[in-house]
């Protein structure tokens, strides 16, 4: 038996990657889980995936009224809600929407709203459509998808980080006005990941790196992997799922706002 048997999840942005990494360890230790997505073939089909009960939803995680109508398809669904996880979001797979700066004059306002939108009001959101339900269950685990570059300085990328700073911010604040509830709030920050963005970066250093010119943005993005994580290798969305599993289960019962790295050391060669 799962350590989340009889529990009830629901994963934003979960019908592919990270997202969809982190339903199926939820899945594999016995949760129920609802894809949340705004491609709803793919979360139908990333739900049926999974061997355990599981639907697909359609909405927009940044916006609280979809949001909140999405809470309450999953209780009416499986009778209730013990597990929110704010995955929904990303850095853009374009200069504007990922809020480009170095310098910081190159931000657009269309590039700042858009990460704050993808990013931080995805947390808003679904954190107020979940808590009430969670409430009601007695207690339970929400699960904020952060970043490293919410800890560090991030030139590059100041409005995405910017977001992903607010939304350990805000774990921090909700673990503490729901400790009274047993509501425990933490967030998981990722380091370097295979995503459409990282995909995107890499496909510009390919045109400007003369190093690069010869690489596939892969094996480019590996290249940035190894040559600045201790650890030497990239983290997977199952590295996430393993994590989200554990802090959603009683084996975590004791652990609240708080903000764990998982990228394979990363920041301490930024911190030395």
């Amino acid at each position: 038996m799962g350590k989340l048997q009889g529990k009830v999840a629901l994963v934003t942005g979960a019908a592919r990657g990270i997202g969809a990494g982190i339903a199926q360890c939820l899945a594999a230790e016995g949760a129920a889980v609802a894809i949340l997505d705004l491609d709803m073939a793919s979360a139908t089909a990333t739900a049926k995936s999974l061997g355990t009960p599981a639907i697909g939803l359609e909405a927009d995680a940044s916006d609280e009224q979809a949001m909140a109508e999405a809470a309450r398809q999953v209780v009416a669904i499986f009778g209730g809600l013990d597990i929110m996880v704010n995955n929904a979001g990303g850095a853009g797979s374009d200069i504007e929407s990922m809020g480009m700066g170095a310098p910081f004059s190159n931000v657009t306002q269309r590039g700042w709203d858009t990460q704050l939108q993808g990013n931080l009001r995805t947390a808003y959101a679904g954190c107020k459509a979940a808590i009430p339900h969670i409430q009601t269950r007695g207690g339970g685990a929400i699960i904020n998808i952060a970043s490293i570059a919410g800890q560090i300085a991030m030139p590059a990328v100041p409005a995405y980080a910017a977001a992903k700073a607010g939304v350990i911010s805000l774990t921090r604040s909700l673990a503490l006005e729901l400790g009274p509830n047993l509501i425990r709030v933490n967030a998981i920050c990722p380091g370097f990941l295979w995503t459409r963005a990282w995909e995107f970066l890499a496909g510009l250093m390919k045109e400007s790196v003369p190093e690069c010119k010869d690489m596939t943005p892969r094996d480019i993005f590996l290249d940035v992997v190894k040559r600045n994580t201790p650890l030497g290798r990239e983290q997977t969305p199952a590295d996430i799922g393993n994590l989200v599993a554990f802090l959603a289960s009683d084996g975590a019962a004791n652990i609240t706002g708080q903000e764990i790295k998982v990228d394979g050391g990363v920041t301490l060669n930024v911190m030395r």
